[in-house]
């Protein structure tokens, strides 16, 4: 399964997340310690929030650790909300635009889990994404088909509502017609403003998902397994549970779609 990372707070540069700590999400992409597999490269993606309402987005097919053009950027942009992923597939091509996070308007999401069975009801899923948003399905992942679908939901106006409608619709149809492990869902999505993430599962085993309040700058991080041991603890997000930051401060709200 992927990793990701996603930060909320004052603007730092990227590689504060991305690439400077010890166990930084390159490091992920090269090494795993809590996904289900060791290593992360089949590609890797950030989107980032500056002066323009839309997020800048910058997503590529090469590992994470070997691409020189990814260290750069990191070292040069700032932002005060950004969202970074490193990608394992679990079946989907590899290709740019099966890399997250995908980005619609104002809107960025990432995700790492899986729908059991996807590839056997792809068209189903696909079905379910409106006719106006449609012209934005680039790749062939379920995790881009969500996003769409949720903004088809209500995402703009009902963040946590329309999460929950989605990932309902999909687990159901997943039961219907796929196979176990049903839903596995961690996500991290952003308006620009506020940055959201949700654990889900359909079982016992949801992915992983670490919450810090930063102790060297002003922040909120995100993170599928923790950067770093030191002396400031992660703090483990508990399953079932949707996630808002907003202006520093933190809410947390039980996930039920069902």
């Amino acid at each position: 399964m992927c990793r990701w990372a996603a930060y909320a707070g004052e603007n730092i540069f990227l590689e504060e997340i991305v690439s400077r700590p010890e166990h930084s999400l390159i490091s992920q992409s090269l090494r795993s310690d809590e996904g289900k597999t060791d290593t992360n490269g089949d590609g890797f993606g950030m989107a980032w929030y500056g002066e323009r309402n839309e997020p800048g987005q910058f997503r590529d097919t090469y590992p994470a650790w070997s691409d020189p053009n990814l260290l750069s950027l990191a070292q040069q942009v700032k932002s005060g909300l950004f969202l970074a992923h490193v990608r394992a597939s679990t079946g989907s091509a590899t290709s740019r635009n099966n890399c997250h996070p995908f980005v619609h308007e104002n809107w960025s999401f990432m995700h790492n889990g899986m729908l059991g069975g996807y590839n056997g009801f792809r068209k189903a899923v696909d079905q379910m994404i409106p006719d106006a948003l449609y012209s934005n399905r680039k790749g062939a992942t379920d995790s881009e088909a969500a996003f769409l679908i949720a903004l088809g939901d209500g995402l703009a106006t009902e963040p946590k509502a329309a999460m929950e409608r989605t990932v309902c619709r999909l687990e159901t149809l997943a039961r219907e017609r796929g196979e176990t492990p049903y839903m596995r869902f961690t996500a991290a999505f952003s308006d620009g403003k506020r940055l959201f993430a949700i654990r889900y599962a359909s079982d016992k085993f949801a992915p992983s998902l670490y919450l810090r309040k930063s102790c060297q700058f002003e922040g909120h991080t995100l993170v599928s397994e923790p950067l770093d041991m030191g002396e400031f603890p992660w703090e483990e997000v508990p399953p079932n549970t949707f996630l808002c930051i907003e202006n520093g401060a933190i809410t947390s709200e039980v996930f039920a779609p069902f």
